[in-house]
């Protein structure tokens, strides 16, 4: 191996920052802080067929929630429904309460509950990034563990290439 250059720039692979504490991942399969929010994917109570891509977005506290074929939910009126509740309580668990209160600009003292200060009204945002994105991440999961690179990440630049 080359002494200048750390072990994850020889691979495919890099370390993931663990969760906060273990998370079920059967209500909330999927959650993120990106593109200015706290998005992910919920699943739904009813049919097991069902999913909702549900977010906050950071700063106006605006609630966003629509099935994965972008039908809006039906108990998003005002107030957050159970899926932004479900995604906010599985965003502690992932990432801690100072870290997703950081993101989202809203204080919360510790110990207290997410929910409670955030006051923002309903949008639309199209789920359609969020869902992709979930199920870009399922299908690494069936990708064999491996210090060879991947096919569909090799249009990266290599790391201190000089053109």
């Amino acid at each position: 191996m080359d002494a200048d250059k750390t072990a994850w720039e020889q691979r495919s692979l890099v370390r993931v920052v663990p969760p906060v504490e273990p998370r079920k991942l059967a209500k909330v399969p999927f959650v993120e802080l990106a593109d200015g929010r706290l998005q992910g994917v919920v699943s739904s109570g009813s049919d097991i067929e069902r999913v909702y891509v549900s977010s906050i977005d950071a700063g106006s506290h605006a609630l966003s929630c629509s099935t994965n074929n972008n039908r809006p939910c039906g108990a998003l009126h005002g107030y957050a429904c159970k899926h932004i509740h479900l995604l906010a309580g599985e965003a502690v668990v992932q990432y801690g309460l100072d870290r997703v209160a950081r993101y989202l600009r809203v204080e919360v003292p510790t110990g207290d509950d997410l929910m409670r200060h955030l006051k923002g009204s309903p949008t639309r945002t199209p789920a359609a990034v969020v869902f992709s994105r979930f199920l870009r991440h399922l299908a690494y999961l069936e990708v064999a563990d491996s210090t060879e690179p991947l096919a569909e990440l090799h249009w990266f630049p290599a790391m201190g290439a000089v053109r």
